[in-house]
């Protein structure tokens, strides 16, 4: 069975390549691309909240807290996860997972929060990750709570930005899924993507 487990949507980030603004905000096939990221991850979680920096008015219609990073200067996703973290320390003490997504990323797959679970459990870590078509993607990952002393440490007085060389520390699972009909990590990263990821919308069957 499944621990309870808390959902991250990381929507920090400065979006240069977008040219500024909120990403997930773009439209595709119709909704914002966090409508789809929402859909999909809110049925294999407890609960749902936004990390996102500035006015977090801008995310009201989708009924979801939203938390700031603590730690100043934009850190990164790094940054994003601690503050879920501590978040979920606060609101929801007795949950002790965490998984975050990247909330650019519109075909995450409707086994991801299992399959992370059984990833750290079979290989005896207390961390997982994404993976596909050969990459990791160490964003898109489980992480329990009683580690958050030691990621804030990490951040403020280490100065460490790179998830992998902090996962690494602990050891962090992988679990690996398939890249066809579509890669389920796809992420919107520039204009382009979006056209690109209409196009794979219309390839996918009917939900």
């Amino acid at each position: 069975m499944t621990p309870p487990t808390l959902g991250l949507l990381l929507a920090g980030g400065l979006a240069r390549r977008m040219g500024g603004g909120d990403k997930p905000l773009r439209t595709i096939a119709g909704r914002s691309i966090l409508a789809h990221v929402i859909e999909r991850l809110a049925p294999q979680c407890d609960g749902l909240v936004v990390n996102a920096n500035g006015d977090p008015d801008r995310f009201a219609g989708y009924g979801l807290p939203v938390v700031a990073d603590s730690v100043p200067d934009f850190a990164g996703p790094l940054a994003g996860i601690l503050a879920g973290l501590d978040w979920m320390a606060v609101h929801r003490p007795e949950t002790e997972w965490l998984v975050s997504v990247a909330a650019d990323t519109p075909f995450i797959p409707d086994d991801l929060v299992a399959r992370l679970h059984e990833a750290r459990e079979t290989q005896g870590v207390p961390l997982a990750c994404a993976a596909s078509g050969g990459w990791t993607h160490p964003v898109i990952g489980l992480w329990p709570v009683r580690l958050r002393a030691d990621l804030r440490h990490a951040l403020t007085v280490e100065d460490e930005r790179k998830i992998d060389r902090w996962t690494a520390r602990h050891g962090c699972a992988s679990a690996e899924w398939p890249v066809t009909p579509v890669d389920p990590f796809f992420n919107a990263n520039k204009p382009e993507d979006l056209d690109e990821a209409e196009r794979l919308f219309a390839t996918l069957p009917p939900a």
